[in-house]
């Protein structure tokens, strides 16, 4: 079995893992468009590919398919995902899964106003959110909305141009310079679909925070949810967590993955108020927390695998286990 992850970026952790589920029964091809991007040094083979905007990359990456007879196509980047889904026929007729949700899963996933209207719509808990300013205002003023608050791109990735005002004033100046910010970063594309209300004024919950792998099978049925409390993070990826388990978790996880019916894993953020739990974001799609979850005894990786082949190993890949505690580190790679 060949497997293609495209973004690889820095995901080496999943090359890796995929190579040691796959053994010697199969090969993990690592694409970017960068030479540079680590997780091109750890995959069997690597492949150098256009930027996910140009013109030119869908015909690339289905030559490459062609090419080396990839069997499973893996994305890492949120902002490739709706580009992957929409060319979704073209891809798997050159004879790859595209282990990718549907456009619906994923417009509702990345488009965090949307997010918001969902998981309200599926009676689960999520911060206040407005993405009109004169609506957050006066709510504001009606002491709906009370400072501080989260001020985010509404087509976000990576904890891009993340703010948090304590006052009207910081208000005012976070939002007009995070608009500008927005419109000159690699989100300025994915947020010209509405430019005027690109920005996500949001009410801040403060208390523990939770990461959860929320995992359906390639059909989008549900299987379980994996947690871990946040200990800390770095670049807004975790950094260190402590495995969890916690029937509330479970809940809600099995809400979303039945009522989303995404394929595979999604990363999603859970916040705790006074016994409350909010659903921050959906992220259809592997996150910078699941190490935590692989290490603490879930190997979605071999689920994977077994689904791909028409099979179904989960019960045993699934042996999580709680108060399980990890870090991350850096390490050097030299490119090749």
């Amino acid at each position: 079995m060949k497997i293609l992850f495209t973004c690889a970026g820095r995901r080496n952790y999943l090359i890796n893992y995929f190579k040691e589920a796959l053994g010697s029964n199969g090969s993990v091809y690592a694409a970017d468009m960068q030479r540079s991007a680590p997780a091109l040094i750890d995959a069997d083979y690597s492949i150098v590919v256009p930027s996910i905007y140009d013109d030119n990359y869908i015909d690339a990456l289905i030559s490459n398919i062609n090419k080396y007879n990839i069997d499973a196509v893996i994305s890492l980047n949120d902002l490739e995902l709706p580009i992957l889904s929409e060319h979704r026929i073209h891809i798997e007729n050159a004879g790859a899964k595209l282990l990718v949700s549907n456009e619906n899963v994923i417009d509702i996933s990345f488009d965090k106003w949307k997010t918001f209207l969902f998981l309200k719509d599926i009676g689960l808990n999520s911060p206040l959110t407005f993405t009109n300013y004169s609506e957050a205002l006066a709510a504001i003023k009606s002491n709906t909305l009370k400072f501080p608050l989260v001020l985010k791109p509404r087509w976000g990735s990576a904890s891009i141009g993340i703010e948090f005002p304590e006052s009207l004033e910081e208000l005012e100046l976070a939002y007009k310079l995070l608009k500008l910010r927005v419109e000159r970063t690699i989100l300025a594309k994915a947020s010209q679909e509405d430019i005027e209300q690109a920005i996500l004024i949001q009410e801040k919950i403060s208390g523990d925070e939770y990461g959860m792998d929320i995992l359906n099978d390639l059909y989008g049925n549900y299987k379980g949810s994996f947690v871990r409390q946040k200990l800390s993070m770095r670049s807004g990826e975790t950094d260190k967590a402590i495995s969890v388990i916690d029937q509330r978790f479970t809940e809600i996880g099995k809400t979303i993955g039945s009522e989303l019916k995404h394929i595979g894993n999604l990363d999603c953020d859970v916040l705790e108020r006074d016994g409350e739990l909010y659903v921050l974001e959906l992220n259809p799609r592997f996150g910078g927390g699941y190490p935590f979850s692989h290490e603490a005894g879930m190997n979605t990786c071999k689920s994977y695998i077994s689904w791909l082949k028409g099979q179904d190993t989960f019960d045993t890949d699934n042996q999580y286990e709680a108060d399980v505690e990890f870090a991350k580190c850096d390490r050097l790679l030299k490119i090749k």
